[in-house]
């Protein structure tokens, strides 16, 4: 048997973020999301993330869907939903995406309403500052844009108009013409 997975602290949230990405994926062509998909980081490291998101090689993408179905090399982001930020999640599994080049990191920490989003600059993750009104921007892919306070109060339509902002921006628009 799998561990068990709380509603609140794990399940619906993944869902939620699910539909956020899931949505943009819809929208933006040469992207792919994996939910609960081994990652072949290094011979050392296969984590199972709650999602990532990348790019697929005509786009540009670091990652590769290997012959036996896995995913090998860094996807570009990667998504954790955890309880508690003592978890495994923020910190050794934090440590292996840095140091493989994963360029994105954003966990959800349920259990203090945290949702916390870096970018790796320079070798190390760099929290991501919001901007107006709390959203949060990728800078790897144009136009995934996120309502922080609205993912965290569950407005499931806050988010996705947001979101709709951002795949209606011209850098966006401008992704969608790269090869």
């Amino acid at each position: 048997m799998p561990s068990p997975v709380r509603a609140r602290n794990h399940a619906i949230p993944h869902g939620d973020i699910s539909l956020w990405l899931g949505t943009y994926v819809s929208e933006t062509p040469g992207v792919e999301c994996a939910d609960n998909c081994t990652v072949r980081l290094d011979l050392d490291n296969e984590p199972q993330p709650d999602l990532v998101l990348f790019k697929l090689p005509a786009k540009g993408g670091q990652a590769r869907i290997s012959t036996d179905d896995y995913i090998e090399g860094a996807p570009e982001l990667v998504v954790e939903i955890t309880g508690s930020s003592r978890a495994y999640d923020l910190h050794q599994k934090k440590g292996a995406y840095r140091r493989n080049g994963v360029r994105e990191y954003l966990a959800w920490i349920t259990a203090e309403q945290r949702l916390i989003w870096w970018e790796l600059r320079d070798g190390d993750y760099q929290e991501i500052v919001a901007q107006a009104e709390g959203v949060l921007k990728s800078a790897v892919f144009p136009g995934l844009w996120l309502n922080k306070q609205a993912m965290l109060k569950d407005d499931k339509k806050a988010v996705l108009a947001t979101l709709r902002q951002g795949l209606e921006s011209p850098e966006h628009k401008a992704f969608l013409s790269v090869a």
